[in-house]
């Protein structure tokens, strides 16, 4: 592939940038050799390489082209937003929610996600030699690293499976202008069965905490616990619903453990008191939660979003908190998309359909009708009188549990809302928190249930249904905006006795609760592809408000078109790659003619 040709040259400027930002000189090493004799000859040989080169890793997962594919692919094409600030200029994210995507399109480019899987190739191929030449990198040193790398490696190929269905998969490092680069695309499932194979490989090897001197590292590097996490989600996409319970739970035994070491910390944050509260609301599940202590909801919020190394996030991309002036990374893409406070309105907004939700006390669509309007994600995650999206994009939100009910706070939008400035938007971006493997397990045990009402399927079904609504209804009740829960606030097991009703509070509350994180338009995905059909997913998207909905929904009778199409650039280069029927390959006039 032509954008793999010359990773081999950024591998040098990747550990250039970090050199450079730890201060050390090394203009007279670099004016010797060649970038690639640099690597193949000199640089492998102590332990800081390897790390300088791993911390390179995380680094370009900070760039914003990452970062907006992440946004682009997971939410983009989803019906959780609608065109917002200018977005008739900006042509390809345009014709994204348009559903007018061709192969010309930007957002069809993958070469980011293809720099940093060469990266942690490059890792994984030279690191064991340094056992021989530095004797304090140890061999678990390397086992930890070799684990570290093949996860990271991993995501980033989940990431383009989920997005373009079969693509180029190679575990090799790619050094030389001889190797062979234009790969044909490996199948989606035999990409998927790697990455497990790979991840159950090395998960033992993995770090399990990073020590207490390194708070960072513990939600900022691949941990075993971001391994199971994926693994969760992998094995859901396989349709092993055993094996996705199995890590969810592993997960979640690791998480309580990890939540105690952190309550029994000498100035933790939370009291031992005050956590028994806590867990008491949620089920025993450690999740971020209402202070039965305080009034205001918004340092829930922000605990997640914007200090970040919540005990509930179990990785999560880290910007600076401040980075105007301290040469880190701001996220940028937040800003852009989302909104800051010189546009409080980005390229999307909330679409009606999701806003009408926050003023309506029955029939909503995303939202529960029993939570009245108690749910702080009511008005932590958009507004509902701008549809303007707040998640992310706000530092501070003070959501007062002392008014009758979170609608209220809209009255006071501008003075209890405090957006990041323009171009300092130091939120985290969150891959994996605990909320989020437990939706997986509650969907993973839908799939195991009966279809039916009769008294024998509800009877096979009693215990799965059971523990599908604790999971349900532990992230449904930390989200109710009160300081005491009355039954009135909260769901009611007896409302779900059915594979289908359990299934559908699942998706919701899925959508409601990490709406706006990337998941969205994965998850659609997921559904369509565990159905055989996409019959569902068509009548969701025909109902986006920008599109064409008789287009759309002819559009979506195909299977094909659930996925992207490949870039117009990488056809050209690598032959191998058989364009998706239903996109093309852009060379037409009528493509060129949508993407100018």
């Amino acid at each position: 592939m032509k954008t793999i040709k010359n990773i081999y040259h950024a591998i040098g400027l990747c550990v250039l940038c970090v050199l450079s930002a730890l201060c050390v000189s090394c203009s007279d090493f670099l004016e010797i050799k060649q970038m690639n004799e640099i690597i193949l000859e000199d640089f492998w040989n102590e332990k800081t390489d390897v790390e300088n080169v791993v911390t390179g890793c995380y680094a370009a997962m900070l760039e914003s082209d990452i970062r907006e594919r992440m946004m682009v692919w997971g939410e983009g094409r989803s019906d959780n937003v609608a065109g917002g600030r200018d977005i008739t200029n900006q042509l390809n994210l345009y014709n994204v929610l348009r559903e007018n995507i061709t192969a010309m399109n930007t957002y069809t480019k993958w070469e980011s996600f293809y720099t940093v899987i060469n990266y942690c190739n490059t890792v994984l191929k030279y690191a064991p030699t340094l056992n021989s030449v530095d004797p304090s990198f140890t061999q678990a040193d390397l086992k930890a690293t070799v684990a570290e790398m093949t996860a990271l490696r991993s995501l980033c190929y989940f990431y383009l499976i989920r997005t373009f269905r079969d693509v180029p998969f190679s575990r090799e490092a790619f050094i030389d202008d001889d190797q062979r680069m234009d790969l044909p695309a490996t199948p989606f499932y035999d990409v998927l069965d790697s990455l497990i194979y790979d991840l159950e490989s090395v998960k033992g090897d993995a770090v399990t905490r990073y020590p207490l001197t390194e708070p960072r590292d513990q939600t900022g590097r691949i941990t075993r616990d971001a391994i199971y996490a994926m693994l969760c989600e992998m094995y859901l996409w396989r349709q092993n619903y055993d094996d996705c319970i199995r890590y969810a739970e592993m997960l979640i035994e690791s998480r309580k453990e990890y939540f105690k070491e952190k309550v029994s910390t000498a100035g933790f944050r939370i009291s031992a008191s005050e956590a028994e509260q806590m867990l008491e609301r949620t089920n025993g599940y450690p999740l971020e939660c209402l202070h039965l202590s305080g009034a205001n909801y918004g340092s829930v919020y922000q605990n997640i979003f914007v200090k970040g190394n919540s005990f509930e996030t179990i990785f999560e991309l880290v910007y600076a908190d401040n980075p105007s002036g301290s040469g880190q990374k701001a996220n940028s893409a937040i800003g852009s998309f989302y909104g800051n406070s010189r546009d409080k309105m980005g390229s999307w907004v909330a679409p009606n359909l999701v806003v009408e939700d926050a003023v309506k006390t029955e029939a909503r669509t995303v939202f529960e009708d029993a939570n009245k309007a108690y749910d702080a994600r009511l008005y932590t995650t958009f507004s509902s009188s701008s549809g303007y999206i707040t998640k992310y994009a706000t530092r501070e939100q003070d959501v007062d549990v002392s008014t009758s009910k979170v609608a209220d706070n809209e009255k006071n939008t501008d003075n209890r809302r405090t957006y990041f400035g323009d171009g300092e938007n130091g939120s985290k971006w969150v891959i994996y928190r605990l909320p989020d493997i437990m939706l997986l397990e509650a969907e993973a045990l839908c799939q195991q249930m009966t279809e039916g009402t009769d008294s024998a399927a509800v009877s096979m079904n009693r215990e799965k249904l059971d523990k599908a609504f604790q999971l349900v209804n532990a992230i449904n009740k930390r989200s109710i905006c009160k300081n005491t829960l009355l039954a009135a606030d909260t769901l009611k097991r007896n409302n779900y006795n059915s594979k289908s009703q359990m299934e559908s509070l699942v998706q919701r509350e899925r959508r409601r609760e990490l709406m706006f994180e990337g998941k969205r338009y994965y998850d659609l995905v997921r559904y369509a592809m565990r159905a055989g059909n996409t019959n569902e997913f068509a009548s969701i998207m025909s109902n986006r408000e920008d599109v064409n909905q008789g287009f759309v929904s002819n559009f979506f009778k195909k299977m094909d078109a659930i996925f992207w199409p490949y870039n117009y650039e990488e056809m050209r280069v690598n032959r191998n790659l058989v364009p998706n029927p239903v996109f093309g390959t852009g060379e037409n006039e009528s493509y060129e003619k949508t993407s100018k």
